[in-house]
């Protein structure tokens, strides 16, 4: 699956991670930066008023808007087939695909632009127009790094390449592409855009994501900063966008509160130095917008969370909030995750979209503090559906080992037993004794491992609490 990065098991991919100190360091100065600015643009901006009612009103535009799922996309694509637009409902990835690569070969298309989008990574679309003999032009900067880089996988939902530092980057250029100049940011970045300058000159097909379809007028509106999808968009005579099918808002008011908050969210912006908007049927002599245009409305396992507790995981806009706040994020990073969907949304994502046999662990990557449902723009409980995902692995989907459930049936029988409970505290102190240095443990048995592997346990006293209490009631202590 084209969602999937990389093969090994999920706590193998965290020990990498947890080795990888440029990385985690990386990724905690970008989170500290990221998040900053999102306060700057937000709660700590006067202009804007009272954040949490924005937050309120984002929630209720996407939840009505779920809740009427299917009146809406019905209208987005009459709309957009009565002004000349083609419309395709794929149900799965491979039915966007196959759509995609028929419409590409009718085209004899041989050059395709296309700009930044998480759902095309999700479907794998890149290696499935490569198959049909297309050249992908990755022409957003981040993914244009990680493509010329042996096409490396994006670790953050917003910002792809945050993994690299400048000096790899420079690095990647001179080794790979021919690039001569120094890590400055500003010279990598003339290099990719002269890089590119004939690319998008030479293009048959451009294909973009879908930050929100309008349903009242059959539009497509893309939040930018670089240019570059203004570039996919009008160049070449044929256009395709592929969208997630709950991306989408009722009308253009919606649209308006929406895209504030994605942009304040996400890059800490009042807005996006580029909004664009998108619609079928332009004038036969306009020179600059494509003159045919797809749309594919891509499933992919969205429809497993419609009418579940997990339906509110589809109000997301994608602005990465929740990541930047994660501290098991910050001590990971995203590939350690397995998936194109990172961070706290794509712990409950990915399971949805992919099942819980392939990621049925991410929902343990999380400290359930709660600082992602605070930081989500359309209020998702995320904390909360983390925790649904890992009952419903465990019961239904799980495959615990048969000690770890015989531990955990021994437990509950332990903890719920007074006189049992109180011979395992009394006797803690002598069991774990082998085990103490200094006061603590670093190294302790059977559970206590996964916990002493990274931090110190303290060592229990030979005084317990109820031993205490009594003493303090005779006034002892």
């Amino acid at each position: 699956m084209a969602m999937k990065i990389g093969e090994k098991p999920f706590f193998d991919r965290v020990d990498d991670a947890l080795e990888n100190d440029f990385m985690r360091n990386a990724m905690a100065s970008a989170q500290d930066r990221l998040r900053d600015k999102k306060l700057d643009a937000t709660e700590r901006d006067d202009e804007i008023g009272d954040w949490e009612e924005w937050r309120s009103a984002g929630e209720e535009i996407r939840r009505h808007t779920l809740e009427n799922l299917d009146y809406y996309l019905d209208q987005l694509s009459e709309n957009f087939a009565a002004k000349g637009g083609h419309v395709y409902f794929a149900k799965t990835a491979e039915d966007a695909n196959r759509y995609i690569q028929e419409v590409a070969r009718k085209k004899d298309a041989k050059h395709v632009t296309k700009s930044k989008s998480m759902v095309t990574e999700e479907i794998g679309l890149n290696e499935a127009l490569e198959d049909v003999g297309c050249h992908v032009h990755e022409t957003d900067l981040a993914e244009y790094i990680l493509q010329v880089d042996d096409t490396d996988r994006p670790s953050h939902i917003v910002v792809p390449s945050l993994h690299k530092n400048k000096e790899q980057i420079r690095d990647t250029f001179k080794s790979k592409a021919g690039y001569t100049g120094t890590e400055e940011p500003s010279e990598l970045t003339a290099f990719a855009r002269s890089q590119l300058r004939d690319v998008f000159l030479e293009a048959d097909i451009g294909i973009t994501g879908c930050n929100f379809a309008v349903a009242e007028s059959g539009s497509i509106s893309l939040a930018t900063n670089e240019g570059n999808a203004n570039m996919v968009t009008s160049y070449p005579d044929t256009q395709i966008t592929v969208m997630g099918m709950e991306r989408l808002v009722p009308t253009w008011d919606e649209l308006d509160v929406l895209i504030n908050l994605l942009s304040r969210s996400a890059v800490g912006q009042k807005i996006t130095t580029y909004v664009t908007n998108l619609t079928p049927g332009v004038e036969e002599d306009c020179v600059d917008a494509p003159k045919e245009f797809h749309l594919v409305i891509l499933d992919a396992g969205r429809s497993n969370a419609l009418g579940t507790e997990f339906q509110s995981a589809l109000h997301c806009i994608r602005c990465a909030a929740c990541v930047n706040v994660c501290p098991v994020y910050r001590q990971i990073g995203g590939h350690a995750y397995g998936s194109i969907y990172q961070g706290p949304i794509g712990a409950v994502l990915s399971p949805i979209l992919g099942g819980y046999e392939e990621y049925g662990e991410l929902p343990y990557a999380s400290s359930l503090c709660a600082a992602c449902t605070e930081a989500c723009p359309v209020k998702i409980p995320l904390h909360e559906q983390l925790i649904r995902h890992r009952e419903n692995y465990v019961a239904e989907q799980g495959k615990p080992k048969a000690g770890e459930k015989l531990s955990m049936k021994a437990f509950g029988i332990g903890a719920s037993t007074p006189s049992l409970f109180q011979i395992a505290v009394k006797g803690a102190p002598t069991f774990l004794k082998p085990f103490v240095k200094d006061g603590s443990i670093s190294n302790g048995p059977g559970p206590m491992k996964p916990w002493t592997a990274i931090r110190e346990f303290p060592a229990p006293g030979k005084d317990n609490f109820r031993s205490w209490f009594k003493e303090h009631k005779r006034g002892r202590k």
